[in-house]
């Protein structure tokens, strides 16, 4: 479903991403690991498409078909979905109005009817109660006021809202409480399932206690060095990455 090939990619001249290879198939979820500065941010940036970046080798294949040359609505439009570890706040953009545009214009990339607004409440409404979130933040200007954890709750909403095929989550776990941890492993755990793939980027072992991966990566300057079960996790945890990668 997303495969990475020898992926190189650099900013400002300064080479990030040093061939980076990956194969993620439908149903699976994969956890990045790796200390901070080691490229797992600008891996998740460079495969939703964002410009900062230049890639010099390499490729993103989704469906055995190459996305470098577009941009991150066709991206989008292809399935894939990418939730920030700072999500952007938007003032005066309800969440209602920002999600019902979003879908309805992935819907009319691939050839399908747009969602009239009863439609799309329904749609909401059963995504809301699965994910027990309050329907007051769908009046609420997108992430403007929310603290930490209602903006990755938020974010997890809309990946259930657009319903995509490959989903990579940028340390979604980065200023959690335990509590709110909870709720959005939760909320990622109930959008599993035999169609979609999961790429869980984090750099603590605490957020998979609770989304379990079927396969762990280390990632370190800029490639994956290692690769494992869910158990290399824990080895992580005790060992340092320094051990673990050496």
């Amino acid at each position: 479903m997303l495969e990475i090939k020898n992926l190189h990619a650099r900013v400002d001249e300064k080479e990030i991403l040093k061939g980076v290879d990956l194969v993620v198939k439908p149903g699976e979820v994969h956890a990045i690991m790796g200390p901070n500065g080691s490229g797992k941010s600008t891996l998740a940036q460079v495969l939703a498409g964002r410009d900062t970046f230049d890639v010099t080798e390499g490729d993103i294949l989704i469906d055995g078909e190459s996305v470098l040359e577009l941009d991150p609505e066709e991206r989008a439009a292809r399935g894939l979905f990418l939730a920030f570890q700072y999500p952007v706040e938007i003032p005066g953009v309800r969440n209602n109005y920002f999600l019902k545009t979003a879908l309805n214009s992935l819907r009319k990339s691939r050839g399908e009817k747009e969602l009239d607004a009863m439609d799309f409440l329904k749609i909401v409404k059963e995504k809301m109660k699965a994910l027990k979130i309050d329907e007051s933040m769908m009046n609420r200007s997108v992430n403007e006021g929310f603290s930490g954890g209602e903006k990755k709750r938020n974010e997890i909403f809309q990946m259930a809202i657009l319903d995509p095929r490959i989903a990579v989550m940028d340390e979604t776990d980065s200023g959690l409480d335990i509590d709110a941890l909870r709720i959005v492993a939760a909320g990622v755990n109930s959008l599993r399932g035999p169609e979609r793939a999961m790429v869980v980027i984090t750099h603590y072992q605490r957020l998979l206690n609770y989304i379990i991966p079927d396969v762990v990566h280390v990632f370190v300057d800029g490639r994956i060095v290692r690769t494992g079960g869910k158990e290399l996790a824990l080895e992580l945890e005790k060992e340092g990455y320094a051990e673990v990668s050496g």
